[in-house]
């Protein structure tokens, strides 16, 4: 069984920054094989995608929204993926999961497994 468990959320102070990780497991599932993303969702409002990085760890991809505070990254080896998020802003405030999939790599329906999700809140 497939299971992506997210951790380093919390609550910080705007301006604060955050570091996140994606730890991927299963006898059967190949982490390094899979692009990965991770979206956000807050109160009232449809997940939306975050940041997204391929299978090759070289690509990536992220919403206008955050561009030039967060970073993706992923290590392979340890079937890991990360997101450092600097500047928060309390707009950032969100439940954020992990994702892992072969499709459309910027969109909810391009991923197939999915963590249950962090929460990260942002004070101004």
């Amino acid at each position: 069984q497939v299971q992506l468990v997210e951790s380093g959320g919390g609550l910080v102070q705007a301006g604060g920054s955050l570091r996140l990780s994606c730890a991927a497991s299963g006898r059967t599932f190949t982490f390094s094989a899979y692009n990965t993303g991770w979206f956000r969702q807050a109160p009232g409002k449809e997940r939306e995608f975050v940041a997204a990085i391929r299978w090759t760890g070289v690509t990536t991809a992220y919403a206008d929204s955050v561009k030039g505070r967060f970073t993706i990254s992923r290590d392979n080896a340890r079937s890991t993926l990360f997101l450092q998020m600097n500047s928060l802003k309390p707009e950032d405030t969100a439940v954020y999961s992990c994702a892992a999939g072969g499709g459309i790599w910027t969109s909810v329906s391009g991923y197939t497994t999915w963590g249950q999700g962090t929460q990260v809140t942002v004070s101004s």
